[in-house]
């Protein structure tokens, strides 16, 4: 089957917002790479549009882009060649079904697929390096918006005795499902709705700035702490008070200028 392989010209300072709104927008598998944003469309998509409403998201001018006719084959090439394995601290390794797993860590797979998160993004990273040293075993852990489950899925290789997961979008919940099966690991994963009313040791929510202020009222009921990404750092203090009302916040980490905010309930 052929696709629509979009280069799309944007600033680098805008780019992974962008590439994030682009996937919400309905592409298929999204990038960030030197020369901007790179995205993968079915072939009978409007384009236009969807860049459209993913420079709307973020606040910017629809960008020039490049259109390109690409064959399956040709796709699985360019894709697999973006998307290299991680190691996260001392435990973890991120890295997709083709890449060679380290001896002695706790390996995560995760495919380049229809839900965000890979590891490849620096909000995602944030999140993957918290977890490496707050989970010592036994937890439990709720990922709210969990896109490809790869936060869940980290969590219970790190020895999270209890985890589930929230999307309000139905195929990321398909695709949490099946990576948890993969990886050889339960994880439960459900529409918002359907989650039983239940106290978390942690909640991660991944997800992005605006969205987490509006969820802290729900947020703030479940978790005794909890861990948020997906913000800017020119963000981080409008979010943190959010949460300040039900947490103590802290900004513990930061990477190409996005924050980690990391609550302890009052």
């Amino acid at each position: 089957m052929p696709w629509l392989a979009l280069s799309v010209d944007i600033e680098r300072d805008t780019a992974d917002a962008f590439s994030d709104a682009l996937l919400e927008a309905g592409a298929q598998s999204v990038w960030v790479d030197s020369t901007g944003v790179r995205a993968l469309l079915a072939l009978g998509d409007n384009a236009p549009a969807m860049l459209a409403a993913a420079a709307a998201s973020t606040g910017v001018a629809p960008p020039s882009y490049r259109a390109e006719r690409v064959e399956d084959q040709d796709w699985v090439r360019a894709s697999q060649a973006q998307f290299e394995a991680l190691a996260i601290g001392k435990r973890l390794w991120i890295g997709a079904s083709w890449h060679d797993a380290p001896p002695g860590r706790l390996v995560v797979r995760i495919d380049p697929g229809l839900a965000f998160g890979t590891g490849s993004h620096p909000s995602t990273r944030l999140v993957l390096r918290f977890l490496e040293t707050a989970v010592q075993g036994g937890e439990r852990i709720l990922d709210y918006g969990c896109g490809s489950g790869i936060l869940a899925i980290a969590a219970a290789k790190l020895g999270a005795a209890h985890v589930d997961g929230v999307d309000v979008d139905p195929q990321a919940i398909a695709t949490t499902l099946a990576n948890a099966r993969a990886n050889g690991i339960h994880v439960n994963a459900t529409l918002p709705d359907a989650l039983a009313e239940s106290d978390y040791d942690l909640v991660l929510a991944n997800i992005l700035a605006q969205p987490l202020i509006v969820l802290a009222p729900l947020l703030a009921q479940r978790g005794r702490r909890i861990a948020l990404s997906g913000i800017l750092e020119t963000q981080a203090d409008e979010v943190a008070r959010a949460y300040a009302p039900w947490y103590e916040m802290s900004v513990p980490r930061h990477e190409e200028g996005w924050a980690l905010l990391v609550g302890e309930r009052r």
